[in-house]
């Protein structure tokens, strides 16, 4: 769709994290694309879940 397509380009001219925006997609995904993600970025859906229940989403190690 062409929203979709002019959505993307706003995205990308914010110059978001490629791993920031695959969480953000995480989020919002519904059931089978967030399976999707999970298989293709398992790294990346353990730390959106980490942090999703970690206090501030800080985990030990982090630098704030």
């Amino acid at each position: 769709m062409i929203y979709d397509y002019e959505e993307s380009q706003l995205i990308w001219s914010k110059g978001y994290q490629f791993y920031a925006l695959i969480m953000a997609a995480m989020r919002q995904a519904d059931t089978d694309n967030a399976a999707k993600l999970k298989s293709a970025f398992p790294d990346v859906w353990e730390e959106l879940q980490a942090r999703y229940h970690a206090p501030g989403g800080v985990l030990t190690g982090d630098i704030v």
